[in-house]
């Protein structure tokens, strides 16, 4: 089983997300929304499917990241997330929260071997596609 087919998202804290959002438009030309920045790509398997990496700030405060010391947080896509989920909690790894899902797609958190929160997503490119044109109109 493939477990992780790319990154999904950077997720960072820091004092003022417009400003950091507003910094990172001006000095490297990131078109933002409100959430941040979604890089479209194209999936090599099949170069007419989009998808998406993710690019946001948080703030500071944010207790998203779990643990209040973490200050970045990956997400990682993925392929099928409930047989992931199924094999991760056999080889004992923690399972931070209940899987959530959206129409573009399937959430949850997990601890690396340090302690660190990491995202995984199973995403709905399609409906995270309509998702981002809607934002940015």
């Amino acid at each position: 089983m493939k477990k992780v087919t790319g990154i999904g998202g950077v997720f960072f804290k820091c004092n003022n997300t417009d400003a950091q959002k507003d910094w990172y438009a001006k000095h490297l030309g990131i078109t933002m929304d409100e959430y941040g920045s979604s890089f479209e790509w194209r999936h090599a398997d099949n170069e007419v499917q989009k998808g998406y990496t993710v690019w946001s700030p948080f703030k500071k405060d944010s207790d998203y990241f779990g643990n209040p010391g973490q200050q970045y947080m990956i997400n990682y896509r993925v392929d099928d997330l409930v047989a992931l989920v199924a094999q991760l909690k056999e080889e004992g790894v923690t399972i931070v929260d209940e899987m959530e899902i959206y129409e573009y797609g399937k959430f949850i958190h997990i601890l690396d071997g340090e302690g660190n929160r990491i995202e995984l997503w199973e995403a709905n490119d399609e409906q995270y596609s309509k998702m981002v044109n809607a934002v940015t109109k």
